[in-house]
């Protein structure tokens, strides 16, 4: 008897499945985002019974460090923790044309040296991807490529091959014969994912999964695909400049907090081993309204420049923008400044611009973004050897901000004579030669310190 057909509608944001339509999803609020899949009732099956031998002990479970893989990009593995673990599934997003195809392809010439690669595409032909490795300079042996989009296919094409490492380029355009809804629908991304998860387990593959995003920047699918998956990756950048930031949003093997800095250039991706120098590159001296702030990236210090400009409005409402910076946040650090410093910003139009496309998220940002907007506000030029950085609470006050002593020798690397940092940091602080420490409590004091 064949296996009876029902309908359900299941969210395209988070997955969720309802009996009916409706505007809007029941699991998460979102509006229109219901869509129809048909499901097929397969009959009960026999309770599957699990030997004693798949159950063990963790204190019979070996303790040998991973073998991980150098994928032959610094940046890279940094971001991964060290490497590719075996068995690892990784899943990277960004947006179209930034280059996370360029990226694996890369990866790929690296490896492809010492281990097989299988590289399978449902976007492109296997003539398209020759000519992008051969621009590349992407010249392997052991490099491998399937044009393919059933999924069945693939895991049958790997059982034979036995590589070891796969690429599936993308996980939107994959489907599998036992689920009923088109490529790219939540069952079908969640379903494939999935079965990849357990196929590369089982033998310690490791994978790379590159994943497509909507138009807020999201990886497309449900959210539950990111919780299959060991590592997500996201892939960041302008698309007016050259520059491409890939950071890890969960890693199961190592830390989150690790950016990779790669540069866009006519031979593909080349990696940025100085931050720091290309974000202030072409900076202007003796401009006022403009600051150094640093960011701590992981372990990873990171030096920026920050521009604020105060104009007089031209209405009756004064304008804000922020790009790089959080807005809501230059909203509060702007109350502050009028109601704990005394610097007025009332009827005054203000811009704030993090140079190099970075965002500041930490709020160690604090101080250079607030000196920034005074130096703008009187039109006096801050010291050009002069850097801050410190967390401003809702009294003005300064305060302690993590990663002082790596922020302090970044600073002195890079030239930099003269720091403000927090009260609590300068004391046990050690000063590179050459370099004076200003300790302030207040914003106040702080401008007023480095004049």
């Amino acid at each position: 008897m064949a296996p009876k057909v029902k309908s359900v509608f299941v969210c395209t944001e988070c997955g969720g499945e309802a009996a009916r339509w409706s505007g809007q999803c029941p699991s998460c609020g979102a509006w229109n985002t219901l869509q129809e899949e048909l499901r097929s009732k397969s009959s009960p099956t026999a309770v599957k019974t699990v030997s004693a031998a798949a159950v063990k002990k963790l204190s019979d479970i070996s303790e040998q460090d991973e073998q991980r893989l150098k994928t032959g990009l610094s940046e890279l593995d940094r971001v991964l923790g060290g490497g590719i673990v075996p068995g690892g599934l990784m899943l990277i997003g960004g947006d179209p044309g930034i280059g996370k195809s360029t990226l694996l392809l890369q990866v790929c010439a690296n490896l492809g040296k010492t281990h097989d690669i299988l590289y399978v595409s449902g976007e492109e032909s296997a003539r398209q991807i020759r000519l992008r490795a051969t621009r590349l300079g992407v010249d392997t042996e052991r490099l491998f490529v399937l044009c393919e989009n059933d999924l069945d296919t693939v895991l049958a094409a790997v059982e034979a091959s036995r590589p070891q490492l796969l690429i599936v380029d993308s996980i939107q355009t994959m489907t599998l014969a036992s689920v009923a809804s088109g490529a790219g629908s939540v069952t079908q991304v969640r379903e494939c994912t999935s079965a990849i998860m357990q196929a590369c387990k089982a033998v310690d593959l490791p994978v790379f999964i590159v994943g497509h995003v909507n138009k807020d920047g999201a990886i497309a699918g449900p959210k539950v695909m990111e919780h299959i998956v060991d590592c997500v990756l996201s892939f960041e950048g302008d698309r007016h400049t050259t520059y491409r930031l890939l950071r890890c949003a969960k890693n199961r093997y190592g830390s989150t907090n690790e950016i990779g800095v790669f540069e866009m250039q006519d031979k593909g991706l080349c990696e940025v081993e100085n931050p720091s120098k290309m974000l202030l590159e072409g900076r202007l001296e003796g401009v006022s309204g403009t600051c150094i702030a640093c960011s701590m990236e992981g372990t990873r210090p990171l030096l920026a420049e920050v521009q604020g400009l105060v104009t007089p409005s031209a209405f009756g409402n004064a304008r804000r923008m922020s790009t790089g910076f959080d807005y809501n946040r230059l909203n509060l650090l702007l109350a502050v400044l009028e109601k704990r410093a005394g610097y007025f910003f009332s009827t005054l139009d203000v811009y704030v611009n993090v140079v190099g496309g970075l965002r500041l998220d930490e709020p160690a940002a604090d101080l250079a973004v607030a000196l920034s907007l005074i130096s703008g506000l009187k039109d006096t030029p801050l010291p050009k050897n002069a850097m801050a950085f410190g967390e401003i609470g809702l009294a003005g006050e300064v305060r302690a901000v993590s990663g002082a002593q790596a922020r302090v020798h970044e600073a002195a690397r890079m030239g930099f004579t003269r720091i403000l940092l927090p009260e609590q940091n300068r004391n046990g602080l050690q000063a590179p030669e050459g370099v004076t420490l200003i300790g302030v409590r207040t914003v106040r004091e702080a401008y007023e310190a480095i004049h």
